[in-house]
């Protein structure tokens, strides 16, 4: 392995969006040969199916573990040290996270001697929580030996760890974190400035419109309890995803297309075939009218120039 890489979550629901963003970061660079990029699927990680079902501790409450819930990827996040034998620099990123800008800018960057650099999430879990979001890290792969992800995945099932303040670094020496600019991170913002688009925003996930919700909503609300009660009442009786409704258009077009032509790019090239497109709309992973999205779609601008015009938008 390189001492460079860059490393994608995903599970099952979101491998298409796995694809599109591997495709993106090797796209959009000018030192493709110089890092690797590996797709970290949870069917490949053993412990997470010996705990399906059971209960964990999430925010201070109790809730099933199920490896087919939209987000079920996430503690993979920690692996990468481990997979890079606790050596060089990693990046990690979410399924749903494609590259605009250049990573090799961000895998070779001063980190003035942080083990980790990230940004901090917004709202809410950013103001109240003080929570980083760890949905993309650049990671000194040397300075994480303690990240062991098996053992820490099930002490979330003995209720030794929470998973919340995991996934938020709240259990990582303030210290050893830095801050990077939260364009290489762009919460659902695309802008001439933007490095790396997140998605963030899972009710408008541009390849998922249409479809029934699949994805858990959080269960405790600091600043107004009584949600927390009513979305814990939803669940009891009408289930895990009762009641959520569906999956909406994104409201920036210019998301939408930046997608779907990365996606009409895969397509071309054989990364992502139309007989997979199918199977994944059949399994309601992908919208079901993602073919007629992707005839509307216009062409994003060769690699080296920004694909969108997005000044005109």
């Amino acid at each position: 392995m390189k001492d460079h890489a860059v490393f994608i979550q995903t599970n099952h629901k979101q491998i298409v969006g796995a694809l599109v963003a591997e495709y993106a970061l090797k796209r959009n660079s000018q030192h493709s040969d110089s890092f690797e990029v590996h797709i970290m699927d949870m069917r490949n990680y053993p412990f997470f199916a010996r705990h399906e079902g059971e209960l964990y501790l999430r925010d201070g409450v109790k809730r099933p573990w199920l490896n087919d819930d939209l987000q079920s990827f996430t503690p993979t996040r920690f692996l990468p040290p481990e997979l890079m034998g606790y050596q060089g620099r990693a990046v990690v990123i979410d399924p749903d996270i494609f590259a605009i800008a250049d990573v090799w800018e961000l895998l070779t960057r001063d980190m003035q001697g942080k083990s980790i650099m990230c940004r901090r999430r917004h709202l809410t879990k950013g103001v109240v929580d003080r929570c980083f979001a760890s949905s993309v890290m650049l990671l000194d792969c040397a300075k994480l030996t303690h990240w062991k992800v098996e053992q820490a995945f099930e002490e979330m099932f003995e209720f030794k760890r929470d998973y919340m303040p995991w996934i938020c670094l709240k259990m990582e020496d303030r210290d050893s974190i830095g801050l990077f600019e939260p364009e290489w991170n762009d919460f659902d913002k695309l802008t001439p400035n933007t490095r790396m688009l997140h998605v963030t925003r899972r009710r408008t996930q541009p390849w998922k419109a249409g479809l029934p919700i699949d994805w858990r909503p959080a269960e405790r609300f600091r600043l107004f309890p009584p949600v927390a009660w009513l979305m814990r009442a939803r669940r009891h009786l009408f289930g895990e995803y009762g009641l959520l409704g569906n999956y909406k258009e994104h409201p920036d077009r210019n998301q939408t297309n930046l997608f779907f032509g990365l996606l009409k790019e895969c397509i071309d090239q054989g990364i992502v075939t139309e007989d997979m497109l199918r199977e994944e709309m059949r399994q309601n992973h992908v919208r079901h009218d993602a073919f007629e999205v992707l005839e509307r779609t216009p062409d994003l601008a060769p690699p080296g120039n920004p694909p969108l015009n997005l000044s005109a938008a």
